[in-house]
């Protein structure tokens, strides 16, 4: 096999990072590089559900004003503006999602630096409908801004979804 390679990597003295460095180098162009440097998940739940096992980082949002002891909230989601609003209306909460991406200002380049190629966050409320999807939205939208791949995901998140009408009576 070796005779038929066409580039030959010596790994006995390589790190993790370095290998992955040099296979970068050999088979991607600048643009796709760059591209691989991490992929970030933010991922919303509710607590009474369970933690997402495979979580880098959870954080928790219980302590914010709950959206869900609001009569005219509790049917909606975090993706609905109306909550987004009443989560953001409390200076803590402003104040929380400050901390949050000055946290993760500092610690998504450092773990770019190390070579992860995945950070999953967790952010996790009692049920996962209100407060941990409108926190995780706005951290996308701060994340995409900063120049990283993200995406964004509620497992706990139930929309009402009117059935078909399919005509029948």
């Amino acid at each position: 096999i070796r005779g038929r390679a066409q580039r030959i990597i010596d790994t006995s003295r390589l790190s993790p990072r370095e290998l992955k460095e040099k296979i970068a180098a050999a088979f991607l162009n600048e643009n796709d590089r760059r591209e691989q440097e991490i992929l970030i998940n933010v991922v919303s739940f509710g607590f009474k559900h369970g933690v997402p096992l495979d979580c880098d980082l959870v954080f928790d949002v219980r302590f914010l004003p709950n959206p869900y002891y609001v009569d005219q909230l509790r049917p909606l989601t975090g993706l609905d503006p109306e909550v987004a609003d009443y989560v953001f209306r409390w200076p803590i909460s402003r104040t929380f999602m400050e901390k949050l991406e000055d946290l993760l200002g500092f610690l998504v380049p450092n773990y770019v630096s190390e070579g992860k190629a995945q950070l999953i966050i967790g952010i996790g409320c009692t049920g996962g409908q209100h407060r941990s999807v409108a926190v995780a939205e706005r951290l996308g939208e701060f994340l995409r801004g900063a120049g990283y791949q993200v995406r964004v995901e509620h497992r706990d998140c139930k929309l009402e979804i009117p059935a078909a009408d399919t005509g029948a009576r």
